[in-house]
C-alpha cells in the first residue's frame, strides 16, 4: 500500500555541438554516467558519435571523445523503428573500457582510465546489427545481427557461440506430451466420439502494426540465460509474428514461446523474484490480433519455459472519445520499450504518444497492478530518447531527451495520516483508493472507497504525480505533473467515506520547473519542485476564511529551499514562532522553514538563487541529528511514539518524550541512548498506518497481505492516559479488550488508586468485571501488602455499596489475598445467611467456583460448625457415604475432644495437641504419645508446664533428644525432670566429666561404681586425644598416677608428667615412662621433618620448571592453538561439532553449536576438578603454591613440638642430650632450606615485570589471565624467623 513518489530531478542539458543523446550507460564503479550524442556528418553517409561523462551530483557533461562511424542504411522504410546508432553501450569494469555497438555492425572500446587515447576499433560485423545486450555481470555480449544470426562474444570479443536465431526446434527444454488434456481423451457429451476427432485451426497470430521489427535481447539477472523476442519469417498468408526464444549462455536454445497474437516487440526480463519476461499485446484492429476488445493492450509475462504466466492491462486507452461511430482505443500511441528497476519492485513502460512521450511505472501488490507514476519530458521537450534504469540503486531512473540528460530518484511511501480516521491513500491511475483503518481493515487490492481525480488536469490514463493526506483534518491533496493541486474533505463517517471537493488551484505560476511533492494542512497547501538549474522551489497557498475563494485560490508564495528537499507539513508551529501556521522541513539539510499566516503577495524569485528570496519572518533553526537504527525499513509518528520496523522483524516504540530530552542534550553529550520497546512481527512486515486512537498497527506483508496488531506501548499509553484523567471504565475495557495484566491500572498510582477505589466502583459497576479486576490483582506481582490492602478498600466499599448484589465480589476479594483468607470467605456466607438465605446458594455456588471444594470442605470443618460444613458439602455435591459417618462420630465426641480429631484429621498437630490438653488429664497419655509422634515435645512443655505431667513431659523430650544424640541437651532437660541416672548417663555420652562427677558426688554414687565410670570416661578422652583430661580424670577420681602419666605422655605433655610425678614421689616412674617417650617423640619429629623436605623440594623444583615453560612457550602452557590457518575462521560458523585439547582440558572436550546448564552435580564435580592440582593442568602452580603455604604453617607447628620437647631432653640422659642437639639443629637446617625456597617461589620484588604486548600476552584468553591472578593472589607466607621461642638459648650459645 505504498505509492511511488519523485524525490529528486537533475537535469543536465548538453552543448548545442554534440548533437542527439542517444544512449546511457551507469559507471556504479567510478560514480558517473557515460552518455552518448549523434550527430550527421556531411555527407550523411556517416554519424559522428561524442562520448561524455556526467559524474553524480554534477549538472555538466564532460567531453570525452569523438568517433566517427559508418550510419546504418535501413533496408525499408519503417517509421517505429529508433533512428540512432548506438545499439548497446556498457562499461566492462574487468577491462576497465567503454564498448559500444553500432548499427552498422562497428564495435569500438574507449579506454576509462586513460580517456586521452582515442576510440579504438575493434572489429566490424558485415551484416550489420539489430540488437546487442551485455550480461549483467558485463562477461558475456549477445548479438543479433541483420542477417538473422546470434553471436555470442566474449569480454575481449572473443566468439563464444554463433548460429541462426529463427530455429524450427522448440529447444532442449522440449515438453514430452502425454496426451492428458488432449482433445482426444475428453469427454464431449451429446457430440459423440467424432468430437475427439474433430480439429480446429490455431489462430492466426501477427505483430502490430506499431512493431518496429527490430530483436529485443534481454539476460536474466544472473546472465544463465538470455531471452530474444524476434519476428518470425512470413507464414503462407505473409503474415509475421514475435517469437521469445531462451538461449543459454553457450548459446543452445533451450524454449521458444507459444504462438501470441498481437505481441509486440518490447521484452524486459524480471532480475527479482519470479522472474519472469514481460512483453506486451495488443488485442483488435487488424489482422493477427489478440482475440478482444479492439484497443486492449496488456503487458504479458512469459517463463523461462516459455508459456504465458499472467498478464494485466494497462489503461492508455481508457477515455479516448468515438471518433465517426468507431472506437479508436489504442490509436495514436505505441510501446518503445519495457524495464525494470534493479530489485524488481518498479516496471516501467516508454510509451510514445502523437503529442508527447511518457513513462508509466507500475507496482504490483497481492496479484493486482497499481499504475504509480507517469514520467513526462522536462518542461520545453516533448520525446525521451532513452530510458533506463540504475544496474544498481533500485530507485534511479536515467532517461534522456535529445539535448538532456533527466535523472529521476523515485522512493516508496505510505500516504497516511495520524489523524483519528487511519486513512490511507493508494494511487492507483487516476484513481486514489482509500481505506480508513480505524474501522475497516480491507486488503489491497480490494479498497472501502474510489476518489476518482478530474480528468481535466489528471488523465485517465495517467497517476498524480504526488498525494497527500492532512495531519490533523480529514482532508486530501493530490498534485498534478504540471504542479495543479485538487483538495478534497474525505467525510470519513465509520466505515464509509463521503469525499467533497473543497478547491483546487494552479501553484505552478510561470515557474518553468518540476513539480514533485504537495502537503496539505487546515486547508492551505504546498508544492515542491526542481527549477532546470536545480534549485528546489517551493509554492504555499494560505487558507481562506472565504469559502468563494477556496476554488481559485491565489495570491501563493514562492519560497526558495535546499537542493535535494522533502516536504513535510507539521501540526504545531516552531518554538519561538506563535504567529506561524505549520512548518515545513528539508530533511536532507534540515533546515526548518516557519510559514507565516499573513501571507499574501508573492514576492519576486530568481530561479538562480531561489534560496535567498525566503519571507523576512522565516528563519531557520538546525537540530543535531539523532541515530535510531540503522537497519529501519519503514517508520510511523504518532503523538507518543515514533514506530519502526527493522530488517530482523522487529517493531521499536519509541517515546517521543525522550527523543525530545535526548534531542536536548546537544552534541557535546555523547551518543545518546533512546530506550524502545519492541516485539516480533512477521518476517518483511511493513508499516502500513498508525491509529493511536484504536491503538492499532497496520502491517502488511511482502506478499501484500494486511495484518491488524494492538501493540502493548500503544495501548498502555492510552491506558496510562485515562487513568491519569480518572476515566477508569475506559481504561479497564481497553485492557480486558487486549488482555492486560489489570494490574497496570494500579501500578502507575498506587497511592491514588486506592483513594479513588470509589470512584472506581462507582465506574466498573458490573459484578463481572470486579471479579476480573480482583482476580488478576490476586495473581499479579504485586507485593502481597499491596494486595491486601487493595483488596480490603475495594472489599469495604462493596460492603458500603451493597453486600447483597456485590456479595459474590467479596468473596473474590478475600479469596484473591495472599494467603487467601478462606475462613473469612466463608464467614461472609454465615452472614447472608442470617439476612437473607436466598442468596447463599449462589454464593455457595460461587466459592466452590473459585475454590476446590475439598479445601473449602476442610477450612468449614476447622471452623468447627457442621451446619456450614453440610452446606459446602451438599452444594459440591459430594457423596453423603463419604463424609456423613465421619461427622456423625464427630458430633457423639466430647467438645475438646471433638476439636483434637478434627485438627487431627486436618493436620493441624499443635492446634490438635491444644485441644486434646484441654479435653482432661485422661487423655494425658494420649496426648504425650500423640505429641512423641508428631515431634511436638516442645509445644507440650510450654503446654503442661506448671502441672503434675510436667516431669513426664522433660523425661520424654530427654529421650527424644537422647536419641537424636544430643546428649548434653538431653541430660539438662533429665535434671530438670530429676531423672539423674539418665543425666548421668547422658552427661558420659556428652564427655561432660565435670558434670557428669559433680552429679555423681551429689548424688553419693557408690566408690567402686565412681571408678569404673572415671576409667571409661579416660578411655573416651584419649580415644578424642583429649590426653590432659584423660590424665585429670584418672588422677582425681580413680587415684591412678601411672594411668595419669601415661595419658599425658600419649599427649607429648612431659611437663605436667613430670609434675604429677614429683608431687606424688613417684620418682621411679620418671625413667620408666617418660624418658621413653621422649625419644619416641623425637623419632616422631626426625620423621615429619624428612617428609616436609622432600615434599618442599619436589614442589619448588616444579613450580621453577612451570615458570620457565611459561616464559619460554607461553602457547604450550596456555594451550593456544595458533594454527594461521584458523586466523580467517567465521566465529558463527554453525559447525555441529569439533573436539578441542588445550592445556585446560586434561580429556578431549566436544564443543557443540548448542549451549545448555550444568546440573548441581556436574557444578560441584566442576568444583572439586578446579584446584586439585593434577599435573599438566593449568591449575597446577596455584595448587603447588597453596601446598607450599600449607607445608609452612605445618612446620610453625613443629617448630613448637621441637622446642617443648628440647628442655626435657637436656635434663635426661647423655643420650638425650645429643638427641636434643642433633634435633635443633635439624629444625634450624630445615628453616634455612624453607626459607631459600620462599624466596625461590616468591621473589622478593612485588612489582611483576610488564609483558611483552607484541608477544604471547596479546594472546591470552581470559581463562589464562584468570589463573594467573589466581596464582599472584597466592600470598608469601611468613615462617616467623624472628620468633625464637621454640630454640633452647643454652644449646645455641654451646652449653651443651
Amino acid at each position: 500500500m505504498r505509492n511511488l513518489v519523485l524525490t529528486a530531478t537533475r537535469l543536465a542539458p548538453l552543448p548545442p555541438s554534440c548533437g542527439t543523446l542517444t544512449a546511457t550507460c551507469a559507471d556504479p564503479e567510478r560514480a558517473c554516467t557515460w552518455l552518448t550524442a549523434e550527430r550527421l556528418l556531411d555527407p550523411p553517409d556517416d554519424v559522428e558519435i561524442t562520448i561524455l561523462r556526467l559524474n553524480d551530483g554534477s549538472r555538466t557533461p564532460e567531453h570525452v571523445a569523438l568517433h566517427s562511424s559508418p550510419r546504418a542504411v535501413l533496408d525499408d522504410d519503417n517509421d517505429n523503428r529508433p533512428a540512432r546508432q548506438i545499439v548497446a553501450l556498457g562499461v566492462l569494469p574487468d577491462e576497465g573500457v567503454l564498448a559500444l555497438l553500432t548499427r552498422a555492425g562497428e564495435i569500438a572500446t574507449l579506454a576509462l582510465d586513460a580517456p586521452d587515447e582515442p576510440i579504438r576499433t575493434i572489429g566490424d560485423i558485415d551484416d550489420g546489427i539489430d540488437g546487442a545486450a551485455w550480461s549483467p555481470d558485463a562477461a558475456t555480449l549477445a548479438i543479433v545481427t541483420r542477417a538473422g544470426a546470434l553471436v555470442l562474444m566474449s569480454a575481449t570479443f572473443e566468439v563464444i557461440a554463433e548460429g541462426p536465431l529463427d530455429r524450427e526446434d522448440f529447444g532442449a527444454d522440449a515438453p514430452t506430451a502425454l496426451g492428458w488434456g488432449s482433445t482426444q481423451t475428453q469427454f464431449h457429451g451429446s457430440l459423440g466420439k467424432s468430437a475427439a476427432s474433430s480439429s480446429t485451426l490455431p489462430a492466426l497470430a501477427a505483430a502490430p502494426p506499431s512493431d518496429d521489427t527490430l530483436p529485443r535481447l534481454t539476460w536474466r539477472s544472473d546472465g544463465a540465460f538470455l531471452g530474444i523476442s524476434s519476428l518470425s519469417p512470413p507464414s503462407t498468408n505473409n503474415l509475421r509474428r514475435r517469437v521469445i526464444r531462451i538461449f543459454a549462455r553457450d548459446g543452445s536454445l533451450q524454449a521458444t514461446s507459444e504462438p501470441v497474437p498481437g505481441l509486440e516487440h518490447a521484452l524486459a526480463w524480471r532480475p527479482a523474484g519470479p522472474g519472469l519476461l514481460a512483453a506486451t499485446q495488443r488485442f483488435g484492429g487488424f489482422v493477427g490480433a489478440g482475440q478482444g476488445r479492439r484497443g486492449r493492450h496488456d503487458v504479458v509475462f512469459f517463463e523461462r519455459n516459455g508459456l504465458r504466466h499472467g498478464e494485466f492491462e494497462m489503461r492508455e486507452g481508457e477515455g479516448r472519445v468515438r471518433k465517426e461511430g468507431r472506437e479508436q482505443e489504442g490509436e495514436g500511441y505505441r510501446v518503445r520499450e519495457l524495464g525494470w528497476s534493479a530489485g524488481g519492485g518498479v516496471f516501467s513502460v516508454w510509451i510514445s504518444r502523437k503529442d508527447a512521450d511518457a513513462v508509466q511505472l507500475w507496482t504490483t501488490g497481492n496479484y493486482h497492478w497499481y499504475l504509480k507514476q507517469e514520467l513526462t519530458p522536462p518542461p520545453g521537450r516533448t520525446r525521451f530518447s532513452s530510458v533506463a534504469w540504475h544496474p544498481e540503486d533500485a530507485m534511479r531512473m536515467l532517461l534522456t531527451t535529445d539535448d538532456t540528460f533527466v535523472e529521476q530518484h523515485l522512493a516508496l511511501e505510505t500516504c497516511s495520516t495520524p489523524f483519528d480516521t487511519g486513512t490511507v491513500a493508494v494511487v492507483d491511475g487516476a484513481n486514489i483508493l482509500l481505506t480508513p483503518f480505524r474501522t475497516s481493515n480491507v486488503p489491497p487490492p480490494m479498497y472501502a472507497h474510489t476518489l476518482p481525480l478530474p480528468p481535466t488536469h489528471f488523465p485517465p490514463s495517467a497517476a498524480p504525480r504526488h498525494i497527500a493526506l492532512a495531519q490533523s483534518t480529514d482532508t486530501l491533496c493530490a498534485l498534478s505533473p504540471s504542479g495543479h493541486v485538487t483538495a478534497y474533505d474525505l467525510r470519513t463517517h465509520g466505515r464509509t467515506l463521503d469525499p467533497r471537493h473543497l478547491f483546487s488551484a494552479d501553484l505552478s505560476g510561470a515557474l518553468d520547473a518540476v513539480w514533485r511533492e504537495t502537503a496539505l494542512w487546515d486547508g492551505a497547501v504546498a508544492v515542491l519542485g526542481a527549477t532546470p538549474a536545480g534549485h528546489d522551489i517551493l509554492r504555499l497557498a494560505p487558507d481562506r476564511d472565504d469559502p468563494g475563494a477556496a476554488h481559485t485560490c491565489v495570491g501563493a508564495v514562492c519560497v526558495g529551499v535546499m537542493r535535494g528537499g522533502r516536504l513535510i507539513a507539521a501540526v504545531a508551529s516552531a518554538p519561538g514562532h506563535p504567529d506561524s501556521t505549520n512548518v515545513l522541513a528539508d530533511v536532507d539539510a534540515p533546515s526548518v522553514i516557519d510559514v507565516p499566516s499573513d501571507i499574501e503577495a508573492p514576492p519576486s524569485v530568481d530561479s538562480a538563487n531561489a534560496s535567498t528570496d525566503a519571507p523576512a519572518s522565516a528563519q531557520s533553526a538546525t537540530h543535531a541529528p539523532l541515530t535510531l537504527a540503522t537497519s529501519a525499513t519503514s517508520f510511523a509518528c504518532t503523538a507518543e511514539f515514533v514506530i519502526y520496523t527493522t530488517a530482523v522483524h522487529e517493531a521499536h516504540f519509541v517515546r517521543t518524550e525522550e527523543l525530545c530530552a535526548a534531542g536536548q542534550d546537544g552534541p557535546d553529550a555523547g551518543l545518546p541512548t533512546v530506550r524502545s520497546e519492541k516485539r516480533r512481527v512477521e518476517r518483511g512486515a511493513r508499516i502500513v498506518v498508525a491509529v493511536p486512537a484504536a491503538t492499532a498497527l497496520v502491517l502488511q506483508m511482502p506478499r501484500g497481505n494486511l495484518e491488524t496488531i494492538y501493540p502493548r506501548p500503544m495501548v498502555m499509553a492510552v491506558v496510562r492516559t485515562d487513568v491519569a484523567r480518572g476515566e477508569y471504565r475506559k481504561a479497564f475495557v481497553a485492557c480486558r479488550k487486549h488482555r492486560i495484566d489489570l494490574a497496570s491500572l494500579v501500578e502507575q498510582d498506587f497511592d491514588r488508586f486506592v483513594t479513588d477505589v470509589p470512584v472506581f466502583v462507582r465506574q466498573v459497576n458490573e459484578v463481572e468485571y470486579l471479579n476480573l479486576f480482583l482476580t488478576s490483582i490476586g495473581q499479579s506481582a504485586l507485593s502481597v501488602e499491596r494486595i491486601g490492602v487493595l483488596c480490603d478498600a475495594v472489599r469495604t466499599e462493596l460492603e458500603r455499596v451493597d453486600l447483597k448484589k456485590y456479595a459474590n465480589c467479596v468473596l473474590t476479594a478475600h479469596v484473591a489475598k495472599k494467603p487467601p483468607e478462606l475462613e473469612s470467605a466463608l464467614g461472609v456466607l454465615l452472614k447472608l445467611k442470617e439476612s437473607d438465605a436466598a442468596l447463599v446458594e449462589d454464593a455457595v455456588k460461587y466459592v466452590i467456583f473459585l475454590v476446590d471444594a475439598n479445601t473449602l470442605f476442610d477450612v468449614a470443618l476447622g471452623m468447627y460448625d457442621f451446619e456450614l460444613v453440610l452446606m459446602i458439602a451438599q452444594y459440591a455435591q459430594k457423596d453423603p457415604r463419604e463424609y456423613l459417618p465421619f461427622l456423625r462420630t464427630l458430633r457423639a465426641l466430647q467438645p475438646d475432644y471433638q476439636r483434637f480429631k478434627i485438627d487431627d484429621h486436618l493436620r493441624r498437630h499443635a492446634s490438635a495437641l491444644r485441644q486434646i490438653a484441654r479435653a482432661g488429664s485422661e487423655h494425658f497419655n494420649e496426648a504425650l504419645a500423640y505429641a512423641e509422634r508428631h515431634r511436638l515435645l516442645e509445644d507440650a512443655i510450654q503446654i503442661w508446664k506448671s502441672t503434675e505431667q510436667y516431669p513426664a513431659v522433660l523425661t520424654a523430650y530427654g529421650e527424644h533428644l537422647f536419641e537424636r544424640r544430643e546428649f548434653r541437651q538431653a541430660a539438662i532437660a533429665f535434671v530438670e525432670a530429676a531423672q539423674h541416672r539418665k543425666a548421668l548417663v547422658a552427661y558420659e555420652k556428652a564427655l561432660l566429666w565435670r558434670e557428669l562427677f559433680d552429679l555423681a558426688l551429689r548424688n553419693g554414687l557408690e566408690e567402686e561404681e565412681l571408678l569404673d565410670t572415671a576409667y571409661r570416661v579416660a578411655d573416651d578422652l584419649i580415644g578424642k586425644k583429649r590426653f590432659g583430661e584423660a590424665g585429670r580424670v584418672l588422677l582425681d577420681f580413680a587415684k591412678d598416677v601411672r594411668g595419669a602419666v601415661n595419658a599425658l605422655v600419649l599427649g607429648s605433655d612431659f611437663s605436667e608428667a613430670r609434675r604429677i610425678l614429683a608431687l606424688h614421689r613417684e620418682t621411679e616412674l620418671l625413667e620408666e615412662l617418660v624418658h621413653p617417650a621422649t625419644l619416641d617423640a623425637r623419632q616422631q619429629t626426625a620423621e615429619d621433618l624428612a617428609e616436609m623436605r622432600e615434599q618442599l623440594r619436589k614442589q619448588v623444583a616444579r613450580v621453577v620448571e612451570l615458570r620457565v615453560k611459561k616464559t619460554e612457550e607461553p602457547d604450550a602452557f596456555y594451550g593456544i592453538d595458533d594454527a594461521p590457518e584458523l586466523h580467517n575462521v567465521d566465529v558463527m560458523t554453525d559447525a555441529s561439532a569439533f573436539t578441542a585439547f588445550t592445556r585446560y582440558t586434561a580429556a578431549p572436550s566436544a564443543a557443540t553449536g548448542t549451549t545448555s546448564k550444568r546440573s548441581s552435580r556436574s557444578k560441584r564435580k566442576m568444583e572439586r576438578k578446579v584446584g586439585s592440582g593434577r599435573k599438566g593442568t593449568v591449575d597446577e602452580e596455584e595448587y603447588l603454591l597453596k601446598s607450599i603455604t600449607k607445608l609452612v604453617e605445618r612446620f610453625r607447628s613443629l617448630q613448637e613440638e621441637a622446642g617443648a620437647l628440647i628442655p626435657h631432653l637436656l635434663q635426661f640422659t647423655p643420650t638425650h642430650r645429643a638427641e636434643a642437639c642433633t634435633l635443633q639443629a635439624d629444625v634450624a637446617a630445615f628453616e634455612t632450606e624453607l626459607s631459600e625456597a620462599l624466596a625461590v617461589v616468591w621473589p622478593a620484588t612485588s612489582e611483576e615485570q610488564a609483558d611483552d604486548e607484541v608477544g604471547w600476552a596479546k594472546r591470552m584468553d581470559e581463562y589464562a589471565r584468570e589463573r594467573e591472578r589466581a596464582v599472584k593472589a597466592v600470598k608469601r607466607p611468613d615462617i616467623g624467623t624472628g620468633k625464637d621461642e621454640w630454640r633452647a638459648r643454652v644449646v645455641e650459645v654451646g652449653g651443651v
